[in-house]
């Protein structure tokens, strides 16, 4: 019963042992639950007979404790270097490791050289409209192959850690984006300018924004379909609005045609300030949506 304590007669005979066994195992059940009868029934047995007994075979205990084991001097704290930003610049480089690593830095620079031969080499004028038209979705195909159990064979344990989830597939990304961004933009720098049927272009930078939008986008989409299949999508997307209308097209070179195309996705404050839009969006959406991340491709 609730409020319900021991009376001092069942205690006495409780530590004295003249309890009967079921009053006794009704006691120690009720002593499971109420604090104060149980320090009562402790304060008992200690000053009873028992009491002694318990007090001599402490004293025994710790006399071999203290005899046999001796204590150790306690040693000095030296401070040592500090290793804060090593630390945490080698936990970032080895969580972006995946995305510095394997086939897609060998695609990124079979991009690059080939964009550089046809270019110089084979003098063909449309390269830089074709290098334009990929450029976005190589840090989508990056970021496809930097995360994932087939590209990190400690994905399962990595991604359920409190490093996982979404603050590892952005580190993986930022990666992709610092080795990308740069060498793409680079590239298309030392290319020749458009061909004489297309004189006027994108400039190299304008891809950018477009590309960082669709990198974005396919983070968004991660969170519904898994990092293969979202950007796949995006990527299959992106190429597919650009090819389409040169198909259905006539009358005009392809190279101008795609330079065309390019032209209305990439240059001027309207198509930029759309892809600025995008981004800002996909943003704010990864951070609301961002639990979604915390269990992805870890079943």
């Amino acid at each position: 019963m609730t409020g319900w304590h021991a009376p001092d007669d069942l205690v006495t005979r409780y530590t004295d042992g003249t309890l009967a066994e079921t009053d006794a195992w009704s006691l120690e059940r009720h002593l499971e639950r109420c604090g104060p009868c149980a320090a009562r029934v402790s304060h008992a047995a200690r000053a009873g007979a028992a009491g002694v007994v318990l007090a001599e075979i402490r004293d025994a205990l710790m006399d071999v404790v203290l005899t046999s084991a001796p204590v150790p001097k306690p040693v000095p704290m030296v401070p040592g270097p500090r290793w804060g930003a090593g630390r945490r610049l080698a936990r970032i480089a080895w969580a972006a490791g995946p995305a510095l690593r394997g086939s897609w830095v060998g695609a990124l620079a079979l991009v690059v050289l080939t964009a550089v031969a046809l270019a110089h080499g084979g003098g063909w004028a449309g390269t830089r409209p074709l290098l334009l038209a990929v450029a976005p979705v190589i840090p989508v195909a990056g970021v496809a192959l930097s995360y994932g159990r087939h590209a990190d064979p400690l994905h399962e344990i990595v991604a359920a850690t409190p490093s996982g989830g979404l603050r590892l597939l952005l580190t993986r990304t930022a990666a992709v984006l610092a080795v990308s961004l740069p060498s793409l933009t680079t590239v298309e720098l030392l290319l020749p300018p458009f061909g004489p049927q297309s004189p006027t272009g994108p400039a190299a930078a304008t891809w950018l924004l477009p590309g960082l939008a669709l990198t974005l986008a396919s983070l968004v989409l991660t969170g519904y379909l898994g990092c293969r299949a979202a950007t796949a999508v995006v990527g299959g997307g992106w190429l597919l609005a650009v090819a389409a209308p040169l198909l259905s097209s006539d009358g005009t070179a392809l190279t101008a045609r795609l330079t065309d195309q390019l032209s209305l996705y990439f240059t001027g404050a309207a198509p930029q300030g759309g892809w600025a839009a995008a981004i800002a969006l996909c943003a704010l959406f990864l951070a609301v949506r961002h639990e979604a991340y915390d269990r992805l491709e870890t079943m």
